[in-house]
């Protein structure tokens, strides 16, 4: 059985995140001192790990483009990124959800973890407008490489506070042999990660399909039309890997 099949793997995402939630519910305990709020570890932990894994995914796709000059791997650092970033979004709002339930703030300043996140997320933010403002397809496919990665080489920095600084709220899950936590609450820790690791795949796959399809319409509507000159493609995103244009 093939799961990196475009039908298998929504389905075994599917599968993997509803037992996840389901051991969050009904299989982990509840926290000590926290007590249910801190469940939201679980969804919110997960997002952050898999958005940074993107980012750097997205810096290695960056450099095979560097060295090679392939188009489809600028396309798949791109759609890394794009993906990343929403999910940054949903680890900034859970982590503003377990703030306001743990200290009645939304964000507080002096915790170093979410800081050093919001700054990796502010900085991706970025990649936007560097590649919106450049018009020549192959100097923004150029530069938003560079782009991805030097900000890659910034995201293990995240990893690295969140180990050497004292946290208020967050496990730190990696701190010790048996990994800070107790058997039922790893074991949820785990299967969560991978349900969200494997819908961060699942987006990024309908992404690059989306973006092949509308590449493939483009090209038979302009064959239908008799329209030998071609139209430019968007200089927001790059175009699909086997996607042609003219200036």
């Amino acid at each position: 059985m093939n799961f990196r099949s475009p039908r298998i793997l929504p389905w075994l995402t599917v599968v993997t995140l509803t037992a996840g939630f389901a051991l969050v519910f009904f299989f982990a305990p509840n926290d000590a001192d926290q007590g249910f709020i801190q469940k939201i570890f679980y969804l919110h932990v997960p997002l952050a790990i898999c958005a940074l894994v993107g980012f750097m995914v997205a810096a290695v796709q960056a450099i095979i483009h560097l060295r090679g000059g392939d188009s489809k791997w600028d396309v798949r650092s791109y759609v890394s990124i794009h993906i990343s970033i929403i999910l940054g979004v949903a680890v900034l709002i859970t982590g503003a959800i377990w703030a306001r339930a743990s200290w009645g703030k939304w964000f507080v300043w002096d915790e170093p973890t979410l800081v050093s996140f919001l700054i990796v997320f502010l900085l991706y933010c970025t990649y936007y407008p560097l590649r919106y403002a450049i018009e020549d397809r192959e100097r923004q496919a150029r530069y938003a490489s560079v782009f991805a990665v030097t900000a890659g080489a910034f995201v293990p920095l995240n990893f690295i506070a969140v180990r050497l600084a004292e946290t208020l709220v967050h496990p730190r899950v990696f701190a010790t042999s048996d990994s800070g936590l107790p058997p039922k609450m790893w074991i949820t820790f785990l299967v969560c990660l991978a349900g969200m690791g494997l819908l961060w795949e699942t987006l990024v796959r309908f992404e690059l399909a989306a973006k092949s399809s509308r590449a493939r319409l483009g090209r038979l509507r302009r064959a239908l039309e008799g329209d030998d000159v071609g139209v430019a493609g968007s200089r927001i995103a790059p175009l699909a890997h086997g996607a042609t244009e003219t200036s």
